[in-house]
Order: structure tokens, then C-alpha cells, then sequence
């Protein structure tokens, strides 16, 4: 039955919660509809002599049944679950949701990957970054502490194949971060205060921390953007702190599908055999200094000695300073469980003796027609550069050898993202929308070659496209046909050419580095 349960015992609501694992939103809609009560009240509403009780009827803590909002507005399944199986107002408050007891709901979804494993679907929201009051001091007073501290988190299966509906709900637990965890974000909400009271959260991106970050809420349009309370007040897009999309990957897959899931001191202190920091450590360091620190204690050392040092092949492949960098940090792998939390990547970076660098850096490849079909608020490549935060180990060579001069963590700066990227990728994509123009020619050896106007990479001061496919492959208009389709992507127009990808340009890596 529809609210038979204690809002005052968190064992009666998690019991209560427990119920929805297999059952659909549908499922839930459908008991709603069916049934006498409409909200959270003690009193069975046939012990009234009332048949019917309305949508606005007043439950506990003086809020009130509110009606569900579009099918298609984001958060419209938490809101269901919300009002038609909890029975109470989808307020959007600061408090908790089951305040007697200090517990929030989050529901969120889970995706399935190609491999048949199972991903976070996205970043977990916790609440909105205030631009009209001072910020919160101490991380266990604040709104944030307020909605991590209980968390009864809901998961649902997105298919985007059905209607979302008949999504099915996986798991329900209740959710904690463990100790470590909560120094890591108590760290980050620290971080992203200080650029508050700097007034400068016109430049906070949520790459600048590590589990706890500051997301964009909504569109990026102008009618989001708010002034901020601190400094000049200058404007700065609305905010919300929250739980990363790496972050929840890692809680789905380590704590959730292993039953292992830490609540409030049950587990708390769980760690990973892969787990890179100590609770000790984390006593009196910032993660950032105790990785930075691990690498410097190599500092000056070639290649050729480090490669001794952790009895390797000293054979100069192109994984040899990965996989030296890894060893410095403790690793065998880039799949320690605080990088993997964070959503950081370990790159090695080689400056010649000439003080250049001679690779690129890749990003993730993408289809024509949905880069086409994108507006850049919402695009792959925002989306990318806003999180991805990596750990530069850096070498540079001297004589024939490279000897490490140090390492850093970096994010790209938000303002770089907004008028560097943001054009380059606007140029891109109109051209992608226009009609890419080719033109054919031979080579020396009669080898047709075919060239295209895409921006280049003396075109934009931060990225460029290049190919991402071993050979080259075409299918076009005229009937020209060159290469196997698999290396191919089929373009708005209906043409096909050679897969690409973005790349940050070799010369504006070099420009960030602090450790040269």
C-alpha cells in the first residue's frame, strides 16, 4: 500500500524504498492513480468518511502534494517518486528531504555500456551554489554536508529506446561517502568557497576539484547567468555543488554492485585494494600535494635511472614514461580508486631540448551528425573539457636522455574554454552543417588524395580536428569511393569521410605547464 510507512524511522522509510527495485515508473503511476491516498498522512482517508483526498492535501512538515510536471522536464522522475510514492512536495528546499530524520532523496540514472557493464549516467546534483548570500564556512554546517550526510539513492536504468516511464528501477540504498571521501570533498567545497569569496566563480569549471564539483544548472543562456555576491559582482552562470559523474561511476561499481555500499559509519573507512591515498596522509596533506609529492621525490632523475629503479626494460617505447609515471605514484595503472573518483588522467608530457613539445593531446572522437545536431552548451566537447582533470608528469630531455622536471594537476581554465575553444568548436560545427567542400588530387605516385576545408590547426589557438582512423576512407557525392566504411563516418550531408577527433594543440599544453 501507498505510504505505509514512518517518515520519523529511517528504517520504515528504507524498507519502505526497498519495494521499488523492479518495479517501473509506470509501475508507480499506475498505484498512484489507483489509490485512496494522494499523500504522506497518518489517518487512512476511508477513517475520514472521504473517498478521495486532493492533490493538495497537506502532509507532515507543512508542504503539500505537488502535481508532476512535464513527462519531459529533467528531474520529472525524482519528482515522482517524490510526490506519488512518498507522498510529499517536490520543494527544491535546502533541507533534507525527510527532515526528521535527515535523509535525501537522489534519484539518478544508470546506463549500460556496449561491454554490458553498467555506468553512472550522469553527475549527481546536491544543491544550488548561493550568489545572494556569504557561503557557509565550516563543510559540516552547510547545505551540502545537509544532503551527502543521508542519501537514499535511487537507480534507475535508462533506455533511451523506451519511454522514459518504463524505465526500471535497479537499486535502492542508502548512501554515505566514506571518511576519506568526505576529506577529499570537504577539500573541494573549501576550493570552490575561496573562488566564491574571491568573487571569481565567473571562472570556477567543475575540472578544478576532484569528487565534489561545481556543474552548470541548465542551459548556459543569459537568463542563467546571476550576479555573484562576493567582489565586483560580475555575472557567472548558476551553479550546483555535486557529486561527479566519475565519482558516481566508481560508487556504482565498486560499493553498489559489490554490496558493499558505506552509510554513516557502517563501512566507513572502506578503501580499495587499490586505494592510492592513506587516511593518514589525508590528515595533513591535500590529495593534490601527496600525488604531486610522490612524483618530486624522483625529481631530476633520467628516464634510464627510473627505469632501474623500478627494475623495468629501459627500452624507449612510447608507454616506457607512462607506465615510469604510474610507478612513481605507487601504481600499476591509471585505475587507482581516488583517480578513478576524481575522473583524472595521467599523462606523460615530453619537452624536447629545444623546450617544444612534439605530440598533441587527444580527445574522445565523435560522429558528424551529432556534433552537427549540437549546440555548444550542451556539446560533447564542453561537457569533456568542463570535468576532465589530468596529472601532468613531465620530462624534458637533456643530452639523449628525458629526465623528470616534476608534475601538476590541471583542468583547462573556464576561460579558455568560453573564448578560445568555444569558436574554434562553433567553426567546426558550421562548417559540418554548411557542406564540408573536397577536392581531389595524385601523388607523385598517382595516388588519388583527398583534401578538405575543415578549419586547421593554425585556425584556433586551443584545439583542432584531425582524422581518428588508421586509413583514410570516403564515399561522396560523385561516387568516389576510397578506404573501408568501418574507418568512415557518414557526414549531415550524406556523404561520408575519414573519422575525426579534436586535439589540444602541442603548443598551448606546453603554454599551461608550470613545471617546464
Amino acid at each position: 500500500m501507498l505510504f505505509d510507512y514512518d517518515v520519523n524511522d529511517l528504517g520504515s522509510i528504507f524498507t519502505y524504498a526497498k519495494r521499488l527495485e523492479g518495479q517501473t515508473f509506470q509501475n508507480i503511476e499506475d498505484q498512484y492513480e489507483a489509490s485512496l491516498r494522494k499523500g504522506y498522512f497518518d489517518d487512512d482517508p476511508k477513517d475520514k468518511g472521504s473517498s478521495m483526498v486532493s492533490d493538495t492535501e497537506l502532509i507532515y512538515d507543512n508542504t503539500s502534494v505537488a502535481k508532476i510536471p512535464s513527462k519531459k522536464a529533467k528531474g520529472q522522475l525524482g519528482n515522482l517518486l517524490e510526490t506519488h510514492y512518498f507522498g510529499y512536495d517536490a520543494n527544491g528546499n535546502q533541507q533534507a528531504d525527510f527532515v526528521s530524520v535527515g535523509v535525501e532523496l537522489k534519484a539518478t540514472p544508470i546506463d549500460l555500456t556496449k561491454k554490458g557493464g553498467m555506468r553512472a549516467g550522469e553527475r549527481l546534483s546536491i544543491t544550488n551554489i548561493s550568489y545572494t548570500e556569504p557561503v557557509i564556512e565550516n563543510f559540516y554546517n552547510s547545505h551540502v554536508w545537509e544532503k551527502i550526510h543521508k542519501i537514499l539513492l535511487i537507480q534507475y536504468l535508462r533506455d533511451r529506446t523506451k519511454d522514459r516511464m518504463d524505465y526500471i528501477i535497479k537499486f535502492v540504498n542508502m548512501f554515505t561517502p566514506p571518511a576519506n571521501d568526505l576529506k577529499i570533498i570537504e577539500a573541494d567545497y573549501e576550493y570552490i568557497n575561496n573562488k566564491l569569496k574571491d568573487g571569481l566563480a565567473h571562472e570556477l569549471s567543475e575540472g578544478d576539484t576532484m569528487y565534489l564539483g561545481a556543474c552548470t544548472k541548465g542551459s548556459t543562456a543569459e537568463r542563467s547567468w546571476r550576479p555573484q555576491y562576493y567582489g565586483e559582482h560580475i555575472q557567472a552562470k548558476k551553479r550546483n555543488y555535486c557529486l561527479k559523474q566519475s565519482y558516481m561511476n566508481y560508487v556504482l561499481n565498486e560499493y553498489v554492485l559489490k554490496g558493499k555500499v558505506p552509510f554513516d559509519g557502517v563501512l566507513h573507512n572502506i578503501g580499495s585494494e587499490d586505494s592510492l591515498l592513506s587516511e593518514k596522509e589525508l590528515e595533513n596533506k591535500r590529495f593534490e600535494e601527496i600525488l604531486i609529492g610522490r612524483i618530486d621525490r624522483y625529481k631530476g632523475k633520467s628516464d634510464e635511472e627510473l627505469c632501474k629503479v623500478f627494475d623495468r626494460p629501459y627500452n624507449n617505447n612510447k608507454a616506457q614514461w607512462s607506465d615510469l609515471s604510474y610507478r612513481m605514484l605507487g601504481l600499476k595503472s591509471n585505475h587507482a580508486e581516488e583517480l578513478t573518483k576524481a575522473g583524472i588522467k595521467v599523462k606523460s608530457i615530453r619537452i624536447e631540448a629545444n623546450g617544444s613539445i612534439k605530440e598533441s593531446m587527444p580527445l574522445p572522437a565523435f560522429e558528424f551528425r551529432k556534433f552537427a545536431e549540437e549546440d555548444w552548451d550542451n556539446s560533447e566537447l564542453y561537457n569533456y573539457l568542463e570535468n576532465q582533470k589530468y596529472f601532468f608528469v613531465v620530462y624534458k630531455k637533456i643530452g639523449s636522455k628525458y629526465h623528470l622536471v616534476g608534475a601538476q594537476l590541471w583542468n583547462m581554465p573556464q576561460k579558455d574554454i568560453e573564448e578560445k575553444v568555444r569558436p574554434g568548436w562553433q567553426q567546426i560545427h558550421d562548417k559540418l552543417i554548411d557542406g564540408i567542400c573536397f577536392t581531389k588530387k595524385r601523388d607523385k605516385n598517382g595516388k588519388l588524395i583527398i583534401a578538405n576545408d575543415l578549419p586547421k590547426k593554425t585556425n584556433n589557438d586551443i584545439i583542432h580536428i584531425r582524422p581518428h582512423a588508421p586509413k583514410a576512407a570516403y564515399r561522396l557525392d560523385d561516387g568516389t569511393v576510397i578506404g573501408d566504411m568501418k574507418d568512415a563516418d557518414e557526414l549531415p550531408d550524406g556523404q561520408w569521410m575519414t573519422k575525426q577527433s579534436m586535439w589540444i594543440n602541442n603548443d598551448y599544453i606546453l603554454s599551461q605547464l608550470k613545471v617546464k
